[in-house]
């Protein structure tokens, strides 16, 4: 039973009774209440991880170091995305942009995740929905890995078949600059020496003296070794991709028919032999069966310079050796 309180009145000299109001009686009872409530609860928490066992402890600390580890295999996933984004850029704009191969669609590098719920069996976990969201990452991301592997390894074909071609194309002097009397005549319209007409010259013809050694410009396979009425002793090279060259009047060949030969091996010596009026070296560059310039195949051997040199010496007037 509450105590009942008491005042002095000093009018009437008297005690009396503390009257309590009841909006305050009321505000004290629910405070007590919640406060009564609050005890009961942080108490029950207190009490029962108290009382939880230590398996039941162990498999909470498991939980939550698993949690943990979601977030920091969630965030290593992310960061492997973005490398996996930037790698698959150079891929497209560099890499088979250089290699003259076409890029492959956004749509070919995240196809084939659409469709059927593949992710069904995950359902009705209390986490279904993270596991779920991280599955599913995993397997975007592999599946690029898959398109991005496969495209690396053509990019690797197509890097090796480049080396190939770069080293099979003609692109240096078949007699080196030093051992050059002179240019004699170039790629264009000239005076035979013999026929004593205008006749178009198809190749390049260098002076040297006799015995100065032939070079192959690039790699290749001996197509024919032999001897012409009009070339003399004369070496054909098939070097693939479509290109060609000719080698005429030698004095000796160093080659025979189905030799494989690499840039800068020696196939034989200048000469006079054929419909020839001086020593030199005739030198042709077929490509597709049809020939072309030389000239623009000696990227590989003449600085700015020579080859403007050469340039000039090429184009003067005048009739050719051959």
């Amino acid at each position: 039973m509450a105590k009942v309180k008491y005042y002095y009145d000093a009018e009437t000299l008297s005690y009396r009774k503390i009257e309590v109001r009841k909006s305050v009686f009321y505000k004290k009872t629910i405070f007590g209440f919640m406060a009564v409530l609050l005890i009961a609860f942080f108490g029950f928490i207190g009490f029962s991880q108290f009382l939880m066992s230590p398996n039941e402890r162990a498999q909470k600390r498991e939980l939550d170091n698993l949690m943990l580890q979601y977030q920091v295999l969630n965030k290593r996933m992310e960061e492997s995305s973005r490398v996996l984004a930037q790698l698959q850029e150079r891929d497209n704009n560099i890499y088979r942009t250089y290699f003259e191969a076409n890029p492959i669609p956004e749509e070919q590098r995240k196809a084939g995740f659409g469709g059927v719920n593949r992710y069904k069996y995950l359902e009705g976990f209390d986490n279904s929905k993270m596991i779920k969201d991280l599955t599913k990452n995993i397997d975007v991301l592999s599946k690029q890995m898959v398109v991005q592997s496969k495209s690396l390894d053509e990019i690797v074909t197509l890097a090796k078949e480049k080396e190939k071609m770069l080293a099979s194309i003609p692109a240096v002097l078949p007699v080196k600059l030093e051992h050059l009397t002179r240019m004699a005549s170039g790629y264009k319209w000239r005076m035979h020496p013999i026929l004593k007409i205008r006749k178009f010259h198809k190749g390049m013809d260098f002076t040297a003296p006799v015995g100065t050694p032939i070079y192959a410009s690039g790699n290749g396979t001996i197509l024919h070794a032999k001897r012409s009425a009009t070339f003399g002793k004369v070496v054909y090279i098939d070097h693939g991709y479509g290109y060609k060259t000719i080698y005429a009047h030698m004095s000796k060949m160093n080659a025979k028919r189905g030799q494989k030969v690499k840039r800068g091996d020696l196939i034989g010596y200048v000469g006079n032999t054929g419909r020839s009026v001086s020593a030199h070296l005739h030198y042709e560059v077929h490509k597709n069966d049809r020939p072309v310039n030389p000239l623009n195949f000696y990227y590989g051997d003449l600085t700015p310079e020579e080859f403007l040199a050469m340039q000039k010496a090429a184009e003067e007037e005048g009739q050719s050796y051959d």
